[in-house]
């Protein structure tokens, strides 16, 4: 493990290294979420009201090595993204219940991924304003199919930002390589959700590959798998 405790002291050349994903023609999903000390995904229901600048700055070179940035529909919404500089675009809804006039639907690199199960009339409403669908499950959503539509697509470095109820279905499916997680240095309390929101309980083994902190107190934590094949292709670099 590597801890390197001044963020200041890392060049980008050096971040851009140390956040590069691994060699190898298989996907690798990577989630990049943001927490405060005690476990809160947002504040008053918005991650993005818990960053600073440094967590900005890992924001976008996480963004600018991906290939993809695959979303809950909603979290998308609420906070109000983009089309990407860059990546493809992955919004992923059960029920498509999106705008039919939200921008990002109508630009070619834009995908919305659901299921069978989704409203018919959803579906057709988003088509017909330029949205283009993508089945990837029965009854719902897999994360397994997910993955598997984008590596038809080319896409290898797939960048997770969530919500936490996305990042719950990877971890529950075992489908999550690395965990980019900010921990921001404030208390929320409440009721807020947590950074991995699932039902079930369990136990997924990981491995700090490093941790950095900034001058506001933020730390940059970058969690790999410990599944040996995934450490593999990271030492042959």
């Amino acid at each position: 493990m590597q801890i390197l405790h001044k963020a200041s002291e890392v060049t980008p050349d050096d971040l851009t290294r140390m956040y590069a994903y691994p060699d190898g023609p298989t996907p690798v999903v990577r989630a990049n979420m943001i927490a405060s000390i005690d476990g809160a995904a947002g504040l008053e229901g918005r991650s993005g009201d818990l960053a600073a600048a440094g967590d900005h700055q890992i924001f976008a070179l996480l963004r600018s090595l991906a290939d993809v940035v695959v979303v809950g529909a909603h979290t998308a919404l609420t906070e109000g993204y983009r089309q990407p500089d860059g990546p493809a675009l992955a919004l992923v809804s059960r029920t498509l219940d999106i705008p039919t006039d939200y921008p990002p639907l109508r630009d070619p690199r834009t995908l919305v991924l659901t299921c069978d199960a989704a409203p018919a009339t959803r579906a057709t409403a988003l088509t017909d304003a330029g949205a283009t669908l993508v089945s990837c499950g029965t009854a719902s959503v897999s994360p397994a199919a997910i993955g598997a539509e984008c590596g038809r697509r080319g896409w290898r470095c797939i960048l997770l930002e969530g919500g936490p109820r996305l990042l719950g279905a990877f971890v529950a499916a075992d489908a999550l390589d690395e965990l980019c997680l900010t921990t921001s240095p404030l208390i929320v309390g409440g009721s807020a959700s947590r950074a991995v929101n699932v039902d079930a309980e369990f136990a997924r083994p990981m491995r700090c590959a490093h941790l950095l902190g900034d001058d506001d107190g933020y730390l940059f934590a970058l969690w790999r798998s410990s599944d040996g094949e995934h450490d593999d292709r990271h030492a042959s670099r």
